[in-house]
């Protein structure tokens, strides 16, 4: 039966779809409200649209993942068929992953960060940009540079407007700071550059929940968590710098 839903009708259908973990049809639903109303989504609307793709996109790495250390696993117990039967699944799964990742960026580029108020919505969408290409450089060994160049580039637009419009306590700001420690850390293989970058928004960010009092900052449990993350993956990158350095040492002796 055709319908002309309203947009309380498609959030509410994304919601159901949500809740029975159909995300292909959450993406529907909040397309058709982004089609129709200039591409203006609400926070409700957004955080469902972007949970969506995570959901996705997360099972599809972690397909990927471990057949990728299956490959490097059985290597050498494998036979050419079991070798090539694992290659073309890993395959499908990087087709739909990347038919997935580029659907978003195409998304963004074209309607959501050209529509976005400056701001937090704006760092927000840049910030997916920036994720999204990063997946795609994970897998793309031929063209990983110009994927990591086009993520990079979307890093650093959000990260230049975060610092320009958000406070360092921000869980936006935060969130974009991890990530794009990530991305040095996995694109980039500098574990010192994301540790530089991290550890820089994490002391900031304390020094103005100490500076303004910590009842002050703005979603504090998010902040929390976020900062835990960081100083978790601060830590992880510390010791393999270390492990480096002490090889190094070794070496030279």
């Amino acid at each position: 039966m055709d319908m002309s839903l309203s947009r309380l009708d498609c959030l509410f259908l994304a919601k159901i779809a949500d809740q029975s973990e159909r995300y292909h049809d959450v993406i529907a639903q909040l397309k058709d409200i982004c089609n129709e109303n200039e591409a203006q989504l609400t926070i409700d609307e957004r955080n469902l649209l972007s949970a969506a793709y995570k959901n996705l996109t997360a099972k599809l790495r972690a397909s990927w993942r471990t057949i990728d250390a299956l490959q490097k696993k059985e290597a050498l117990a494998s036979t050419r068929q079991q070798v090539k039967l694992m290659r073309v699944e890993k395959d499908e799964i990087e087709r739909d992953l990347d038919r997935l990742c580029r659907d978003l960026v195409g998304l963004l580029e074209q309607h959501l960060i050209p529509a976005a108020s400056d701001g937090e919505e704006k760092v927000f969408y840049c910030k997916m940009r920036g994720d999204y290409y990063r997946y795609l450089a994970e897998l793309k060994i031929n063209s990983q540079e110009e994927l990591g160049r086009l993520s990079l580039e979307a890093y650093k637009a959000a990260y230049k407007h975060a610092m320009a419009t958000l406070v360092p306590t921000h869980p936006t700001r935060l969130g974009l700071a991890l990530n794009f420690a990530v991305y040095f850390h996995d694109i980039m293989r500098s574990p010192e550059r994301a540790c530089h970058l991290a550890k820089h928004a994490f002391d900031e960010a304390i020094a103005s929940a100490l500076a303004e009092g910590a009842s002050s900052v703005a979603n504090l449990e998010d902040t929390l968590m976020i900062l835990q993350l960081m100083r978790d993956d601060i830590i992880l990158w510390q010791g393999e710098i270390t492990k480096v350095s002490e090889l190094h040492l070794g070496c030279s002796m």
